[in-house]
């Protein structure tokens, strides 16, 4: 980290969490570390904590930090040499029957409909239906730091929804859902080319995904998109398979 880094994080504290349930990777448990008071991570110092692989959620900044598991790995697109597979290019093509839109990150019901379609068919919870407006806004709308929602639609109909983060060298996608029903396309690849495409646009060199873990099949579509950098002990390294 640079003295300029050091100095902008002056403000920032950090907390290990208890441990948890890991949502990857099943009969493991997990612990982050938050960036506290959440009310002092603003625009200026995020692109320092996203750069050493903290992820946002809501209003809260963290990162994985287990003891005995390094599964989750911060990844990271090289937007500007971005190379299309054969059917990333198909996929571009749909792009272009799209009307898309990059707005305010504020609620809107539309968007909150498909939001529970969405997790109820992909992501079922047992226990209840997620429909809860105070979660939804939690977890996706309230936002310290330059956010912005992407809206897709198809003939007027929404069909994708995507909410990042922008800082200083590039994006971080936050979360995207999307509509179920449409099994023909792959909606959430068409939004990270669509990312992609709109980081070159604005000469932006990284889009940041998250985590990537080997042992959990919801996150291989990541390495689909090349090339990108995985952060290693700390350090960006470009991937060379």
């Amino acid at each position: 980290m640079s003295l300029i880094e050091k100095k902008v994080l002056e403000e920032i504290k950090f907390y290990v969490t208890k441990n948890y349930s890991c949502g990857y990777i099943n009969g493991q448990d997990a612990q982050s570390i938050v960036a506290t008071p959440y009310k002092n991570v603003n625009s200026k110092n995020f692109k320092s904590l996203i750069s050493q692989g903290f992820r946002r959620s809501g209003q809260y900044v963290y990162k994985p930090n287990c003891k005995n598991c390094k599964a989750c790995i911060p990844i990271r697109l090289l937007a500007s040499n971005f190379k299309a597979s054969r059917s990333q290019k198909r996929l571009k093509k749909y792009l272009n029957e799209l009307s898309v839109k990059l707005l305010p990150l504020n609620f809107n019901e539309e968007h909150y409909n498909l939001y529970v379609s969405y997790q109820n068919k992909r992501h079922p919870n047992n226990d209840k239906s997620e429909d809860n407006v105070a979660d939804y806004n939690d977890f996706l709308i309230n936002s310290n730091v330059h956010s912005k929602l992407v809206e897709f639609r198809l003939n007027n109909q929404l069909k994708i929804i995507t909410i990042i983060d922008i800082i200083d060298n590039g994006i971080s996608a936050v979360y995207t859902f999307y509509d179920c029903s449409d099994q023909k396309l792959s909606l959430g690849t068409m939004s990270i080319i669509w990312l992609l495409e709109y980081c070159k646009k604005e000469s932006l060199p990284f889009l940041y995904l998250g985590y990537w873990i080997y042992e959990s099949q919801k996150m291989k579509y990541k390495i689909n998109f090349k090339p990108y950098e995985l952060m290693i002990e700390g350090v960006w390294q470009e991937a060379t398979s």
